[in-house]
């Protein structure tokens, strides 16, 4: 994957708070993906209602991924309609990242990304460009996983402690 740089910073506060810097959000995606709070994924039916299920997140080199059995719902949603937004209520900054999410099946990326997860305590093998494991997050489904990214176009900052304010970065 290739980090994308940020090209728009627009503050959305009403009341006079200060632009929320990129800085504190990433800081964020990368102290708690993975460990918490829960991260939100919110799809999009075939006949267009919303679905929105807990994700296990790992956050590595500016993207989120999760994985997901191809029997999930999530997964046959993404298939059909890749867009999709990940939330969180983190600690002093609420965050929605909308992207779009994309298989992993290269195996030295899948590896980075199974490493990723060990070290929040799940451990999954890298098999013929998916994940296996005896377990998952329940809603992941039965195992095999694929593995799906989620590099941010927009993301949504929205402070819930000092100095409070909110903002949009685009990438």
């Amino acid at each position: 994957m290739t980090k994308k740089e940020l090209v728009d910073v627009r503050n959305l506060d009403g009341y006079g708070a200060p632009t929320i810097p990129w800085d504190r959000a990433r800081q964020r995606f990368e102290e708690d993906a993975g460990i918490s709070p829960t991260h939100w994924l919110a799809t999009v039916r075939p006949d267009g209602r919303p679905h929105v299920m807990p994700v296990w997140t790992v956050w590595v080199d500016g993207a989120f991924y999760f994985v997901a059995s191809p029997t999930t719902r999530k997964s046959k949603n993404l298939a059909q309609n890749a867009h999709c937004v990940i939330t969180v209520a983190s600690s002093g900054l609420d965050l929605v990242v909308e992207g779009e999410a994309t298989k992993v099946s290269d195996e030295t990326r899948l590896q980075q990304i199974a490493d990723a997860y060990a070290v929040q305590g799940w451990h999954p093998t890298v098999q013929g460009g998916v994940f296996s494991a005896d377990y998952g997050a329940p809603s992941a489904g039965p195992p095999p996983y694929d593995v799906y990214e989620v590099a941010p176009v927009t993301v949504f900052g929205l402070g819930t402690d000092e100095p409070y304010g909110a903002t949009r970065w685009r990438f």
